[in-house]
């Protein structure tokens, strides 16, 4: 990686200003809708990431990228200006719809989600970029069967660059309001509580006692204040646990005890995964950087797919980056051994021939026949909200099928604005 600009990187939040674009004041926000220039729908993933730009998430970014920061990101892993950013976040449309909506460098044009005002997009530039090399240089790879390559070759023909302007917050809903912790308020609740280091873990899971002592261990390694548990919520694929299971789960270990109320938060952000192994961690850690956090635990696969990463790539690729202000908190894997009798941590225990690994898999098919696995691996109060989830949100399972995609209870919800 090429720095070609000096900056402090290890600023907090990155780039030293927490980004907030949102319009609180209702008749400023209806004039700006009624004053742009088309009204143009966006699809689930747009909208997310509108939100969390405006909110601060990504910061320093203020909006989608232009073709500079695009390709200082896809070959350098840095923004134009010199600070580390490793996947683009880019708007596109095609020909079809530039034309049919009219639009041109300068226009400001509204954003709708779900047939409501959302965000203001200022277009300051359009272009095109080589979608072939975006995806070989991010992921690692061009194979169209690596999720984050498939996301990369269906963008549309041109890229839309400038600032997002939300005007229209979300609400969200039960039982997601209680674990939406924007930047600003994830940052006054740290303080509120007296947390000066918090380690983050990066969640799309139900936690078993792995992840419960993998935690447990970043926040003895960290010397860590408190665990906050970063939920990433957004798309959705076939056989994931279903949103409520994870964040209502990861709660649990909170409210039933196994880790004080002192130590630990469960909050979530707006992401669609990419799946891009090393850079997507680098990207977390600086997401999390953002909601105040001063250390980020990795382990095995973070952010990987199939087998097109290194095991451990995550606690590589941090060794040829600057100080990014946020600790990695490197980790191997937590299992069960027979002959101590309890979960132990690969880099001590001894009876390596004897050690029974979590499996996703066989964890994953107990849970779905109902039977609740033995404490040791999977907490009882655990698997009861997981039950209850099920019953109450997947419609009879914890994961995601056809009928939860159709009919679940959405995230958020954009209130009407009359325009």
């Amino acid at each position: 990686m090429s720095q070609h600009v000096a900056v402090d990187n290890t600023l907090s939040p990155h780039g030293g200003k927490l980004v907030y674009r949102v319009v609180e004041d209702k008749e400023k926000a209806k004039e700006l809708a009624k004053n742009a220039k088309a009204r143009i729908p966006v699809r689930g993933q747009i909208a997310r990431e509108c939100i969390s730009i405006a909110y601060g998430f990504f910061s320093p970014l203020e909006g989608f990228m232009g073709a500079k920061d695009v390709d200082s990101v896809v070959h350098n892993m840095t923004l134009a200006n010199g600070y580390v950013w490793s996947i683009p976040i880019v708007f596109d449309m095609s020909e079809e719809e530039i034309e049919k909506y009219g639009i041109s460098k300068g226009d400001s044009v509204l954003f709708t989600y779900k047939e409501q005002p959302l965000a203001i997009f200022d277009v300051e530039e359009m272009f095109v970029y080589d979608k072939i090399a975006m995806a070989k240089h991010v992921y690692g790879t061009d194979d169209e069967k690596h999720p984050g390559v498939k996301r990369t070759y269906d963008y549309k023909a041109k890229f839309l660059g400038g600032k997002i302007t939300l005007i229209n917050p979300p609400v969200f809903n039960p039982p997601f309001d209680r674990f939406w912790f924007p930047p600003a308020e994830s940052r006054m609740q740290f303080m509120k509580n007296g947390w000066t280091k918090v380690v983050a873990h990066q969640t799309r899971n139900v936690p078993h006692t792995g992840h419960e002592w993998l935690m447990k261990g970043a926040w003895f390694a960290a010397n860590a204040d408190a665990v906050l548990v970063s939920c990433v919520v957004g798309e959705k694929r076939k056989g994931d646990y279903i949103d409520e299971c994870i964040v209502l789960g990861q709660a649990a270990l909170r409210e039933y005890g196994y880790f004080r109320e002192d130590v630990h938060m469960t909050s979530m952000i707006l992401w669609d995964m990419r799946y891009a192994g090393p850079r997507e961690a680098v990207f977390h850690a600086i997401v999390r950087k953002n909601l105040g956090c001063t250390h980020h635990m990795f382990g095995r696969d973070h952010a990987g797919v199939g087998d097109y990463y290194p095991t451990y790539g995550a606690h590589e690729i941090f060794k040829g980056l600057p100080d990014l202000g946020i600790k990695s908190v490197l980790t191997k894997e937590w299992y069960y051994c027979p002959v101590c009798a309890g979960i132990v941590y690969e880099g001590f225990d001894g009876h390596k021939k004897q050690k029974q690994k979590f499996s996703g898999t066989v964890i994953r098919s107990i849970i779905q026949q109902g039977v609740k696995p033995t404490r040791l691996i999977f907490r009882p109060e655990v698997f009861d909200t997981v039950m209850m989830c099920a019953d109450k949100y997947g419609f009879g399972s914890p994961f995601v099928n056809d009928n939860y995609l159709e009919n679940r209870n959405p995230v958020f919800t954009i209130p009407p604005m009359e325009v």
